[in-house]
């Protein structure tokens, strides 16, 4: 008997609308309110250097990184040179992004985990999260020979080995876990109890910040902030999520405990931007 064989096809998205839905994805992050100690539109949370405005500028700002990036991966594979070559472009990119913001670092970190994604995006269909993130984890083990010191000075870098914790670097070498196996399942899972798209978003938020060893947390407030913050979000996720009316004061209550720890998660904010890049392209038609 002879088999038929089947022709595979699958769909990789052109690097500029990679490019487009990296920058939707921190703007939708950006706007999402009420969010607990975090820019938002009620406010710069516990952010003395930023708000809503200069987080829209820093996005827009990375568009022609991002979009460098997807071409550099582009028919490529993980490698050496393409680590390098990414690295090079996210310095150009943290430049052009310090310039548009005055000097406030409002996306360092998710310039890191999305200038990856990118990348994994270029090389898979947009409908395989799973491949994208194993692609960009592949070129995240890479190290960059050509890293400026402050890279390892960096106040995430220094909080991941104060408390041994895995930090951006850890996240993105394992594949994103946070984003692909945490903020894709709460976001679809609180869509499908028929919540709407804010209060999704903000579930797939709170179920990141409840797992999250988040360095930004760590820098600002320590242990106490870090265990506040999980504790915190774990009672929103058992009040039933953000729609319920226990949840949303649950939330509330997550907000005013880290306003008054002078922390925020930000670490876990450019996770759920990872999160809605994802999202937005295995939603894409």
């Amino acid at each position: 008997m002879k088999l038929a064989l089947r022709e595979v096809s699958y769909v990789v998205a052109s690097p500029s609308i990679i490019a487009t839905k990296a920058v939707d994805a921190l703007i939708a992050e950006a706007r999402l309110t009420p969010k607990p100690a975090l820019v938002d539109e009620n406010g710069s949370g516990a952010h003395r250097d930023l708000d809503l405005d200069t987080m829209l500028r820093s996005a827009n700002a990375l568009q022609p990184s991002f979009l460098a990036m997807a071409r550099a991966a582009s028919n490529a594979q993980p490698s050496q040179v393409l680590r390098e070559q990414l690295a090079r472009i996210g310095r150009e990119g943290e430049a052009a992004m310090m310039r548009a913001t005055g000097g406030s670092n409002a996306h360092r970190g998710a310039l890191w985990i999305i200038g990856l994604l990118c990348a994994g995006a270029s090389m898979n269909a947009t409908d395989d999260s799973e491949s994208i993130c194993l692609s960009a984890a592949d070129i995240a083990r890479f190290d960059d020979r050509y890293a400026p010191a402050s890279v390892t000075a960096s106040h995430g870098a220094r909080a991941a080995q104060r408390f041994h914790v895995r930090g951006a670097r850890g996240e993105a070498r394992d594949g994103f876990p946070h984003a692909l196996r945490i903020g894709l399942p709460a976001l679809d899972d609180a869509r499908a109890r028929g919540s709407n798209e804010s209060d999704a978003r903000l579930d797939a938020l709170v179920s990141i910040i409840a797992s999250l060893d988040d360095t930004c947390l760590l820098h600002r407030g320590g242990l106490q902030a870090l265990e506040a913050a999980q504790r915190g979000a774990r009672t929103v996720i058992e009040c039933g999520g953000v729609a319920s009316g226990a949840g949303r004061r649950a939330l509330k209550a997550l907000h005013e405990t880290l306003m008054k720890l002078n922390a925020s998660p930000g670490g876990a904010a450019d996770l759920l931007a990872a999160t809605l890049f994802l999202d937005s392209l295995r939603r894409l038609p």
